[in-house]
């Protein structure tokens, strides 16, 4: 899909993004030089020097000098970091310490030749891969490079110079440098210094300057290198530009493909595209028409396609030049790149001609062979499975015998139609090969069995040339149209699986219940497609096993650092990546709120096949999508509980700073009182003072009662008791027990006068509810405790003539420390009393609710309320 044109009058947000990511990783600066020996290393180490001299701290963490006095020279009395040997194939190598630049962390670190592939065991394979650890850890690095060892210029150097690199990084290597400053020399400067010995030894020198060192080859490289730094340039300019909102000429929306068949010239024209899309700063696209006989040339371009920052798609058609076609025209495509090839298969001559007949609203790019490569390249022997050829052989001779033993019973044509069924039969079943092969091989033994004169390869009658010429001709085409349909059918199965194993894996992560239903459904789909799978999680900064599958399924000390290594760094890690390639197993990060959370295992023995791959990919991000979900679930739940737990802990400290300080007020002033002018008083006086601190010491009392009743509740402590209870009794002795509540009426139903309940618990939640009523209720008002039959049930109301309760908060009286708004009033008490109430209704079985106004009040006083308790009747 095209992407809608930016508004230029405003900042682009992909800049913007860019550069706050930027924020945390550490600054590249590259010396790139145009050829060996222009002095880029030597460059590096007077520019660290400047720094140093102003105070930077700053590390030379591998410097190679090759000899040069000049280059160990510059590097003056900056500080080394030591090197670590490592056991190579009788021989010890020194290799750079990045675990020791880690831990010394300088403010810049200087790491010599880019390119540099680290010896085996090490924990990348590049040191630009080393290089990435180092920014991500937020240390500044200067290193260098030379222009003829970035991956899409390999094969113009290759050509220019004669001598093809070994060592090469991807140009997104190049891209994530913050600065690069070009180092160069007139190619007859470099040559004198060649001369003189400044490079190499004179008997080395003396070989250069006859090869690589030609003036023409490094005037080449000096023109490659000023290009592709004026690039570079471009692109910076090109982000300030779209960052600040500055308009301008914008390039032409160019698009390059590139057609990846498997033949030889596949990196090659991956690299010639890539090249094409960086000069016309054009999006770059691989193409590939999938068949089942691909092999790893084109896996392998398409991995380098990823690696120049390119994007990747297959598709299966019959027709490719159509499927190249249409895919260009559906988006929007402009140059298409093909190689040259001297098979005349895929994308052979004739598909190039038959695209160079029918492209022709686009520009064609045709790239030769590598110049490494002769024109006509002698491929090893393919092993092939020999069953079918067998099984060929063996039926057609069987037919050949019984067609040999009644041949004056048959006509000859239908020996050749019972060969062109096999034939069908043989490519259908084992491909193209074989159908071919029994085409052949039928056309061979009908020409010598069945067609006279017999036992002979003559053919007497003219009519019987034609027809074993049309018999040939319809059996190789029979064989090689079912040998196709059979290609196609099995790519076409094996992407329908692949779909298929998505979507119920889809369906079962969506009926998943638990985190652990998710876990366990994503290590058993990985199990089977690649035979084993394991999930860890992330906990406590370590990686901890969650679900495998099969069971029992362990990890060794290798695989489990490469586990931790992919959750880390948030990269792919094992068979098939470039990091610990070793292990037997392929790691994927698993990323929820933007962040790996845990890694996805799967055991393989070879790296996986791209649709495999693919699958593997697809079902972790389904995972981590359903970790998102049941991470965000439980984020809900803590966020709904510690609003709760906050409510309530606000209303406990509001009742402790109410209810405990202000009768501690009272009773420390009635202390004081008495101890200091205890003579000097009345006796009435004294009287009242004791009375009072008698009273707020009651309060008190009751308030931890409260508090006490509420934590057994909380805790489940209440052991009930069922007995045959008397209301009147019950009701009687919790009137005793609540001051103010002397005058309350009584009137209980002659049928509603016993329940089933624990005398305790029943007598604390009369008294809780006539406390409730007193305190809501002006002095003098009427309490009255009423029954009434309400079929198994009693129904026990108790009623006041209060200030009621506002309708929106009758279902939130019985919860703990709430308070209804009940005018300007603030009665003292903890808001616990009617959630105890309910708490040991429920506990004994029963239900309690809350009525207010009240119907049998007047409308003009105040609205009343009348709670209700339900008990079983005895």
């Amino acid at each position: 899909m095209a992407k809608p044109t930016p508004d230029v009058t405003r900042p682009d947000p992909d800049a913007l993004l860019a550069s706050m990511v930027q924020g945390g990783r550490g600054h590249l600066k590259i010396f790139l030089g145009a050829a060996p020996g222009v002095g880029k290393t030597w460059e590096m180490l007077t520019a660290a020097q400047a720094k140093r001299a102003r105070g930077v701290d700053v590390v030379a963490g591998l410097i190679e000098t090759h000899g040069r006095a000049g280059t160990v020279d510059a590097i003056g009395e900056l500080e080394i970091l030591p090197r670590i040997p490592v056991p190579y194939r009788g021989q010890t190598l020194e290799e750079f310490d990045l675990d020791g630049a880690l831990k010394r962390r300088p403010a810049l670190l200087l790491l010599d030749e880019l390119a540099h592939t680290n010896a085996p065991g090490q924990r990348h394979a590049k040191r630009w891969q080393d290089v990435q650890e180092l920014l991500e850890a937020g240390i500044n690095v200067w290193s260098t490079i030379n222009v003829q060892h970035l991956e899409s210029l390999n094969d113009q150097v290759a050509r220019i110079t004669g001598v093809r690199v070994a060592e090469t990084v991807p140009d997104t290597v190049l891209d994530m440098a913050d600065e690069i400053e070009l180092i160069d020399l007139p190619p007859a400067e470099l040559r004198a210094r060649l001369q003189e010995g400044h490079i190499y030894r004179a008997d080395v020198a003396a070989r250069a300057l006859d090869g690589f060192f030609r003036e023409g080859n490094l005037g080449a490289l000096r023109e490659i290198a000023l290009r592709r730094t004026a690039q570079r340039i471009d692109k910076d300019v090109t982000r300030y530009m779209r960052s600040s909102a500055i308009p301008g000429p914008w390039p032409v929306a160019e698009k390059v493909l590139a057609l990846i068949g498997p033949d030889d010239s596949a990196p090659n024209v991956v690299r010639h595209a890539a090249r094409l899309a960086e000069a016309l700063r054009a999006p770059l696209t691989s193409l590939h028409i999938e068949r089942t006989d691909d092999n790893a040339k084109v896996q392998a371009a398409l991995d380098l396609t990823i690696q120049l920052g390119g994007a990747v798609i297959t598709q299966s058609a019959p027709d490719m030049v159509r499927a190249v076609l249409d895919y260009a025209a559906a988006h929007n495509i402009t140059h298409i790149v093909v190689g040259r090839t001297a098979r005349g298969r895929r994308f052979g001559r004739r598909f190039s001609e038959a695209l160079t007949r029918q492209a022709l609203a686009y520009t064609l790019h045709f790239v030769p062979l590598p110049a490494a490569t002769p024109s006509r390249t002698i491929t090893p022997p393919v092993q092939r499975d020999w069953g079918p050829y067998l099984l060929a052989t063996v039926l057609l001779g069987l037919i050949t015998l019984i067609g040999a033993s009644i041949r004056n019973l048959l006509p000859q044509e239908a020996m050749a139609l019972i060969f062109t069924g096999l034939i069908a039969a043989m490519a259908s079943r084992s491909g193209r090969a074989p159908g071919l092969f029994t085409a052949i091989t039928g056309f061979l033994l009908w020409n010598f069995f069945f067609l006279p004169p017999y036992y002979t390869f003559s053919v007497a009658d003219p009519r019987d040339l034609v027809a074993l010429a049309v018999f040939l001709m319809v059996g190789l085409l029979t064989g090689t149209l079912a040998g196709r349909v059979r290609q196609e059918a099995a790519t076409a199965a094996a992407r329908v699986e692949a779909l298929r194993r998505i979507s119920l894996f889809g369906q079962r992560l969506s009926r998943a219940a638990t985190l652990s239903d998710v876990l366990a459904a994503a290590a058993e789909e990985t199990a089977a497609i690649t035979g084993a799978g394991i999930l860890l999680l992330a906990q406590n900064n370590a990686l901890t096993p969650e679900a495998a599958h099969p069971a029992g399924t362990m990890l060794d000390e290798a695989a489990t650092a490469a586990a931790e290594w992919c959750l880390t760094h948030d990269i792919e890690t094992g068979t098939g990546t470039a990091t610990l390639p070793s292990v037997p197993w392929l790691f994927l990060p698993l990323h929820a709120h933007g962040e790996a959370v845990g890694v996805l295992g799967a055991r393989v023995a070879t790296a996986p096949a791209a649709p495999v791959m693919q699958t593997l990919t697809t079902l972790a991000d389904q995972t981590a999508l359903a970790l998102e979900r049941a991470r965000l679930s439980m984020q809900t739940a803590r966020a709904v509980a510690h609003e709760d737990s906050q409510k309530l802990r606000n209303a406990l400290l509001s009742s402790l700073s109410h209810d405990l300080r202000t009768p501690l007020t009272g009773i420390r002033g009635a202390a004081e009182t008495l101890s200091l002018s205890g003579d000097a008083l009345d006796p009435a006086t004294r009287a009242d003072l004791l009375a009072s601190i008698t009273e707020d010491t009651t309060r008190m009392g009751k308030f931890l009662a409260n508090i006490t009743d509420m934590a057994r509740v909380e805790s489940g402590a209440i052991d009930v008791k069922r007995e045959r209870l008397s209301l009147a009794a019950v009701a009687e002795a919790a009137i005793a027990r609540v001051p103010g509540a002397l005058y309350t009426g009584l009137n209980l139903a002659p049928d509603a006068a016993h329940v089933v309940a624990d005398p305790a618990l029943l007598e604390q939640i009369l008294v809780n509810l006539l406390d409730n009523g007193v305190k809501y209720s002006p002095p003098g008002s009427r309490i009255a405790i009423s029954s009434r039959r309400a079929g198994i049930n009693v129904s026990l109301s108790v009623a006041d003539e209060g200030v009621g309760i506002p309708g929106a908060e009758l279902d939130l009286v019985f919860d703990s420390f709430f308070r209804a708004s009940r005018g300007d009033r603030v009665a003292p008490g903890t808001g616990l009393g009617l959630a105890i109430a309910k708490a040991f209704a429920e506990a004994m079985g029963g239900h309690i609710r809350a009525q207010s106004p009240r119907l049998d009040l007047p409308a003009d006083g105040l609205p009343g309320t009348i709670i209700t308790l339900d008990l079983p009747a005895a």
